[in-house]
């Protein structure tokens, strides 16, 4: 923390299982149970077949790319992840789903490289393979030394917030909570005494006053206050008129900045009241690459999010964008013609806010007139 102000890094989803993991040193069974799709390593060539070869295995850092350079330039005082896959060698598939995602725990090196502080469990792939597999997760990572957020052994575990200290003696809590509506079966939720996920059935008012209830419980003086949400579908740009309520709601109430996950590109951001929205951030590390359908979305594209609050009052001071693509399950630059197509689209999809491409390539947020 520097000059009164905390900086965060934020991106959407990092899923280092199926493909990803089979690309790694330690690949896990590559067994899939999917409709069109039987082994894992299948993604890997749809990747090379658009992308070039992959030189597996790769070293750890392999997935996060250009992410890492960027995280060392910027700084940030917390690193906020959504890690959409379970850490597991379990083969007891979760009945009912299409996908499932995992990766194996001796791959978590892949994770840690990129430092985070926080890693959001609150999403529809934790539980893939079952609450044994949920335990298997909790424990790799808290071995690993990583704080979770939105998932564990019970509910109070799980609707916990994680806290990160920022000096000086403050603290930055991100609260995660998971909403039906991105696919999280309402069975993954945990209760006073099974594990689970912290779960939201509907993105309603009573809802909402839960989570402003828990985090009046739990904020101090001093603290910053992020919900990490996971919502919402997988494609297109309207935003569902209870989601936006249920954002401003914590805002109204204190929530110093709202982390929407789960669609796979990035979708609107807004200003309300001096605090950043964030509807979706997109994918961020996955093994999308070369399956087709969805292309005017350009889900190969993806953005680090770059956010800075001032320390006394959690106002939003600065939003720093930087467009990264993914091409042979690896972030690299985003070419000069995809960073003018991502500040064209989010600043047609953002009321409220003018999206700016700077010389630097970064984009910038601005408000008013």
């Amino acid at each position: 923390m520097g000059d009164g102000v905390v900086t965060l890094f934020l991106c959407g989803d990092v899923m280092l299982g199926r493909g990803v993991d089979q690309i790694l040193p330690n690949p896990g069974d590559p067994v899939l149970r999917e409709g069109y799709v039987v082994d894992a390593r299948s993604y890997v060539r749809m990747a090379e077949a658009v992308g070039g070869p992959i030189p597996a295995p790769v070293d750890p850092s392999w997935p996060w790319g250009e992410a890492l350079r960027l995280l060392e330039e910027a700084g940030p005082d917390v690193r906020i992840v959504n890690l959409e896959t379970a850490v597991t060698r379990s083969k007891a598939f979760a009945p009912g789903k299409a996908v499932h995602y995992r990766m194996h725990p001796d791959n978590l090196p892949a994770l840690t490289v990129a430092r985070p502080d926080v890693c959001v469990l609150a999403n529809n792939h934790v539980l893939d393979f079952g609450r044994a597999g949920l335990d298997e997760t909790l424990g790799s990572l808290a071995r690993a030394g990583l704080r979770t957020a939105g998932a564990g052994q019970n509910a109070d575990e799980a609707y916990a917030p994680a806290a990160v200290p920022v000096s000086p003696g403050g603290r930055v809590l991100v609260f995660a909570l998971g909403a039906r509506s991105s696919g999280i079966p309402s069975d993954w939720a945990a209760t006073a005494d099974r594990s689970g996920v912290a779960h939201v059935p509907e993105l309603s008012a009573s809802a909402a006053d839960a989570v402003v209830r828990n985090v009046e419980e739990t904020r101090r003086a001093g603290d910053i206050v992020v919900v990490s949400v996971h919502w919402g579908t997988n494609w297109g740009y309207l935003v569902p008129r209870d989601q936006v309520r249920f954002a401003h709601a914590l805002v109204d109430a204190g929530v110093d900045l709202v982390h929407g996950h789960s669609s796979h590109h990035p979708r609107p951001l807004e200003v309300y009241r001096e605090r950043l929205v964030l509807h979706g951030c997109g994918d961020f590390i996955d093994d999308y690459e070369g399956i087709p359908g969805y292309e005017e979305y350009r889900d190969d594209l993806r953005i680090a999010y770059v956010v800075t609050v001032a320390a006394d009052t959690g106002r939003l001071t600065g939003l720093r964008m930087v467009p990264l693509r993914a091409r042979r399950m690896r972030l690299e630059p985003a070419p000069t013609g995809d960073r003018t197509w991502l500040r064209t689209t989010l600043d047609r999809i953002s009321r409220g806010v003018r999206i700016i491409l700077e010389s630097d390539g970064t984009l910038t947020a601005a408000t008013g007139p």
